[in-house]
């Protein structure tokens, strides 16, 4: 008997490292997701983290003003992998804040609504990559069960 294998489906772009991107970045992820069975049930969370990795990456590089930020996709699993690379030094790190702060809680939100999430160095050595993987939200009729 032949075992089928299942490649997870991938998309990946380069965007400009700009705060305007981040908007291409969500059409992009909506599109993505738009093409799969369930997509939907991770769009909100998906599109929420996209956006702050992205403006971290946009917003904190050390990366030369000309270098792309990249975004892949994957679909592993029922798991779904965002990431998103720069060719910047810095990594991301969890910093506490206040309840006046108005800035520093992406990552905050990464920590709590991903699965797991993390940075990697880049294959060549140039920058690094910041992943999240996101588990699908429970159904409608499963919601109604769960409530009971």
């Amino acid at each position: 008997m032949l075992k089928t294998v299942r490649r997870p489906r991938t998309f990946a772009a380069r965007l400009d490292s700009r705060p305007s991107s981040t908007p291409i970045a969500r059409h992009l992820l909506r599109a993505y997701l738009s093409a799969l069975p369930f997509g939907e049930r991770y769009s909100d969370i998906a599109e929420l983290l996209l956006t702050e990795l992205f403006a971290n990456a946009v917003q904190h590089s050390d990366a030369p003003d000309d270098r792309l930020v990249e975004i892949r996709f994957a679909l592993i699993g029922n798991r779904l992998r965002l990431e998103v690379h720069d060719a910047g030094t810095g990594r991301p790190a969890l910093h506490p804040t206040t309840p006046t702060d108005e800035h520093g809680r992406g990552l905050h939100l990464v920590n709590e609504l991903a699965e797991r999430w993390g940075c990697c160095p880049r294959a060549g050595g140039v920058g690094k990559f910041v992943w999240t993987l996101i588990a699908p939200a429970p159904t409608p009729a499963r919601l109604s069960v769960l409530a009971v």
